[in-house]
């Protein structure tokens, strides 16, 4: 032991109050002034609302309903992401691992957001440091900062030197002080930095960027051609804004980001309602993608506690077995799983007047620790194909090992003098296991099965996801329990000691070919995550140990359980705080909800967007009156893309997500609003050469313009099952209502008065959807 003993008093409460705090923005939600900038503050309103004005001038009132419609969608916007920001922020409270410090004398746990400059903090295996500070106090303390620096190996910290935030205590344990809090802290300016310039890949997000600003680039020059050629064309100025604007705000999918905020937020709310904390919103999309899910043994498939069963010695001399096993188990004030299941049988007691010199702390790359008690002599505790090299209780560990049991071994030592570096390339502290030992006892422990973890893993084989179970226990154990959980090739498992680890190509055929993997270290699991992403896998991580941090950062979506280290739980972008295994189905499921639905509601936005391109291209280039008014658009709208598209976008499915967003849908959207254009043009130029009035030519193509749209929707809405079916015909009988009822006709300046142009209408609108129905199957985007 060196540096500043942990009997320091630490601040006092009156240095508390003064000192400055850790206050932080949270990851997991963005402010009020954010959600309101992002659902008022948009490009579309300000068109949208500089054409409602100019209705309000020079049109008549009842034309300018459009505005109505997207001040609800901005209130709807905003109610729902306020919703899922207070469920974010309420489980990100509950996320949140106190910190331990040292104040007036005496440890206590505070909340991150408590922690002051100057303040005295603790640190054991697993703890994120939240800020930056100066080691005071070190007991073989190793720091993890590959998060910062990219370097795999742990830092051993002596007092003196800098620790800074981002990084974890993997082993040792120690205390330092915050130099650094808040935005001053080193990880909190990095990611400051990095939200500035770059945002994580999401397809989604993209596609939708990518559609609005295309789009946005198509509004203004046809929407000029358009204004010049209504003004152009008509006598009465009134007529050509309105006809204008008709094309205009139809062009614009206003209710397309809407709807894809609303479906995330849902998502985010439904979530939390199983006690699941989304950290980053791209996590919805990354759940409905993976393909491949890699599970920890122990945290995942087990629970994180287990109980010692039996101490078998091998050694026939009566050597001091429970006063080591007391004195090793006592070592760290933060004892692990292991030393917590030893402690229950082993009291401090047991162990009087043997007193610690040199030590080595426990780490997941080790697989060991130990000590030197002087007279007592160097006892060390680890994994039995770790620490022995053959011989009959070598044998005797495989064979228990085998059977599903985690196996220990406790050796004693000639001292703590190490032989080399790990299999895989790590040299932990500074190599792997002492040069001479000799076996004194094997323990084995109770590894207690998750409930619910049979039934999960069942799931996922239905569903397509491919599953790896990578554990850092030994690999007949990892094997007998994947064995009897039921998981297909368990029973030819790896040990991971002996895959290369210079050689990516032939890591991933391993990884292809092979379901469970022992004796993994923690940059084995990074590297396991890249070889299966470079071989274009959607890989979902999940893990509650330090050794897990790496891979869970690196994977497409990392999970971590309630019960995980805090510096799990703050890499990963989702988190289980209930640790209920059997939650991550419907983790997928909300997944695959979000991003199979916001397909389908963006193929009916886009389809109403490419309509009203074509329809103002030509009505533009032929000089003609646009063959519908804004208050047309805004009931076909509201009954075939607006009203639908909240049910669409959050209704159930178990469709796994595909890349290809945008050519899925553009390969829809386009054809089928051609078509619906072409037909809507044809009504109303047949009408029009009659002798009917206006208005009921006008009437004509909103027949069409409906018939030809609802047939869109009733493609999207497939497979038609009761409610999808009751929405559908709900719509169109609403849509007949308007055409019945007298003071609806007359708000909707709706004529429909001449029977033949109606039944032209009607002929059309039935040919259209026979042809849109063909379009689409032929581009291989309509849904069985």
């Amino acid at each position: 032991m060196d540096g500043l003993t942990l009997t320091a008093p630490g601040l006092t409460s009156a240095q508390v109050a003064r000192a400055k705090a850790n206050h932080v923005p949270r990851r997991s939600s963005r402010s009020l002034s954010a959600i309101l900038r992002a659902n008022v503050f948009t490009l579309f309103n300000l068109v949208i609302g500089v054409l409602w004005a100019l209705i309000l001038i020079f049109g008549e009132w009842q034309d300018g309903a459009f505005g109505l419609v997207i001040v609800a969608n901005a209130l709807i916007g905003i109610v729902q992401e306020l919703r899922a920001k207070r469920t974010l922020d309420k489980l990100a409270v509950i996320n949140e691992a106190p910190v331990r410090v040292r104040r007036d004398g005496a440890e206590r746990e505070v909340s991150p957001r408590d922690v002051v400059l100057g303040d005295l903090i603790l640190l054991g295996p697993g703890d994120r440091l939240l800020v930056d500070g100066e080691v005071v106090h070190s007991e073989g303390l190793e720091v993890d900062e590959s998060l910062l620096t990219g370097e795999a190996d742990p830092v051993h910290k002596k007092p003196g030197e800098e620790v800074l935030s981002g990084s974890f205590a993997v082993a040792g344990s120690g205390a330092f002080v915050a130099t650094r809090v808040g935005t001053d802290a080193y990880a909190v300016r990095l990611a400051e930095e990095a939200s500035r310039f770059h945002l994580a890949h999401s397809e989604l997000r993209a596609g939708v960027a990518n559609f609005i600003k295309y789009i946005t680039w198509l509004v203004i020059p046809i929407g000029a051609l358009l204004i010049y050629s209504q003004l152009h064309n008509s006598a009465d100025l009134g007529t050509a804004i309105t006809g204008a604007v008709a094309g205009i705000v139809t062009m614009i999918p206003e209710g397309l980001v809407l709807t894809t905020s609303l479906a995330f937020a849902v998502g985010v709310v439904r979530l939390g309602r199983r006690k699941c904390l989304v950290q980053e919103l791209p996590a919805i999309e990354g759940l409905a993608r993976v393909d491949v899910l890699c599970l920890d043994k122990t945290g995942t498939l087990t629970t994180a506690g287990m109980d010692l069963d039996q101490v078998l010695p091998v050694q026939p001399d009566g050597r001091p077995i429970d006063a080591a096993l007391a004195a090793l188990a006592h070592l760290d004030s933060r004892p692990n799983a292991t030393a917590e299941a030893i402690r229950a049988g082993y009291p401090a007691t047991t162990a009087d007047g043997w007193k610690a010199g040199e030590t080595v702390p426990f780490s997941s790359a080790r697989k060991w620790s130990g000590a030197d008690f002087g007279e007592h002599g160097v006892w060390v505790l680890g994994a039995p194909d770790v620490l022995l090299q053959g011989g009959d209780c070598y044998d005797r560990a495989a064979e228990l090992a085998a059977t599903g049991t985690r196996v220990l071994v406790l050796c004693r030592a000639d001292d703590l003098a190490t032989t080399g570096e790990l299999a895989g390339g790590e040299t932990p502290h500074p190599a792997s296991t002492p040069t001479t030992v000799l076996p004194v006892a094997l323990l084995t422990f109770k590894q207690r099965i998750r409930p619910d973890a049979r039934e999960t893993l069942s799931y996922f084989a239905k569903q397509g996801v491919n599953l790896k179970i990578i554990s850092g226990d030994n690999t007949q154990a990892v094997s007998a329990i994947a064995t009897g959980l039921g998981i297909p090739g368990a029973d030819r498992a790896i040990d991971a000691r002996t895959l290369p680890h210079d050689d990516p190509d032939k890591l991933g055929e391993l990884l292809d070919t092979h379901t469970v993997f022992g004796r993994v270290t923690p940059r084995q699991k990074r590297e396991f995550v890249t070889a299966l992403q470079s071989r274009g896998r959607t890989v979902a991580m999940t893990g509650d140990g330090v050794n897990d941090v790496l891979a869970l950062k690196d994977a497409d979506l990392g999970i971590a359980m309630g019960a995980g280290s805090p510096a799990t739980k703050a890499v990963a972008q989702v988190v289980l705080l209930d640790d209920k295994f059997s939650t991550l189905p419907h983790v997928v499921g909300e997944g695959r909800r979000v991003l199979a639905n916001i397909e389908r509601v963006a193929n009916l936005f886009l389809t109403k967007t490419f309509y009203a391109i074509v329809i103002s291209l030509l009505v533009g280039v032929a000089g003609v009156a646009f063959p519908f008014a804004p208050r047309h658009s805004t009931l076909t709208n509201a009954l075939v893309i607006g009203i639908p598209a909240f049910f669409l976008a959050l209704a159930p499915t178990l469709e796994r997500a595909k890349p290809g967003f945008v050519p899925r849908v553009l390969r829809f959207a386009v054809p089928a609003g051609v078509l619906c254009a072409l037909a809507v043009l044809l009504s109303f130029w047949a009408a029009h050469n009659g002798a009917s009035s206006l208005l009921e030519d006008q009437t004509a193509a909103v027949i069409t313009l409906f018939l030809t749209t609802w047939w869109v929707l009733v493609l999207i809405a497939r497979p038609l099952n009761w409610w999808r079916g009751a929405m559908v015909a709900a719509m169109a009988a609403l849509f007949c209502v308007g055409l019945s009822l007298p003071f609806i006709r007359e708000f909707f300046a709706l004529e429909p008065g001449d029977l033949t142009n109606d039944l032209i209408a009607v002929g059309i609108s039935v040919v259209a959807a026979f042809l849109i129905s063909v379009s689409v199957k032929v581009a291989g985007t309509l849904r069985p």
